[in-house]
């Protein structure tokens, strides 16, 4: 009678030098390709041909004016800010909200109060974006409006996340268009450059990647 096996040996193939040398060539070639693309596929632009555009409050004077510009250019009826609570240290006087503060800065620009609506959200210690898109449906439920379509506009490569986030807010009975905005304080083209730019397409791919996954809705 045979006695029982524990191990038995197998034949293992390895990389040579060279292989090893071709791995390491293709994955040098595709984190380059990486670098040079993730910024354009994060910072999408594919509007829907809404009357409404969504201004993300929390950005910036610079991304603001362009908000302006493609509200006046593109011929929206309605804009929408949004965003939650600003806490100033020490404390000081000033707009409660993102979404307030970007309404105020938006009609020093010349829109009018006919056209430009504040919709605060509430405080959240995470999944902002989320949260000011459920919070804009909400609104819209109760003042009775419906909508088959939005544009939202958010800060450069901020933008895939924001219509990934938006259309699990609102559902497939709206249609979310993304406009982005110009990257103001880097060059995105060469973005790995500056500590700015790399920390900002990190984040937002982190970002991205965990939105897709990871993050299911309440």
């Amino acid at each position: 009678m045979r006695r029982p096996a524990f191990f038995r040996r197998r034949e293992i193939w390895l990389p040579t030098l060279w292989g090893w040398l071709l791995f390491l060539s293709v994955g040098a070639c595709g984190l380059v390709l990486l670098a040079r693309h993730i910024h354009d596929f994060l910072a999408l632009n594919d509007p829907v041909g809404a009357r409404v555009l969504v201004v993300e409050g929390w950005m910036g004077p610079e991304e603001l004016d362009e908000a302006v510009a493609v509200f006046r250019a593109r011929g929206y009826q309605r804009l929408i800010t949004t965003g939650g609570p600003i806490h100033r240290w020490p404390p000081a006087p000033g707009p409660a909200s993102y979404a307030e503060q970007a309404a105020r800065y938006l009609l020093q620009q010349g829109l009018t109060d006919s056209v430009v609506t504040a919709v605060p959200a509430d405080e959240m210690s995470h999944d902002r974006t989320y949260s000011s898109a459920v919070t804009l449906r909400d609104w819209l439920n109760r003042s009775g409006m419906r909508w088959e379509a939005i544009d939202v506009i958010s800060d450069g490569p901020h933008a895939r996340r924001s219509r990934l986030l938006y259309r699990l807010a609102f559902g497939p009975q709206v249609t979310i268009g993304i406009l982005a905005t110009r990257s103001y304080d880097y060059d995105a083209a060469a973005w790995w450059r500056s500590s700015k730019g790399a920390t900002n397409v990190i984040e937002q791919t982190v970002g991205f990647v965990w939105a897709k996954c990871c993050f299911r809705p309440d």
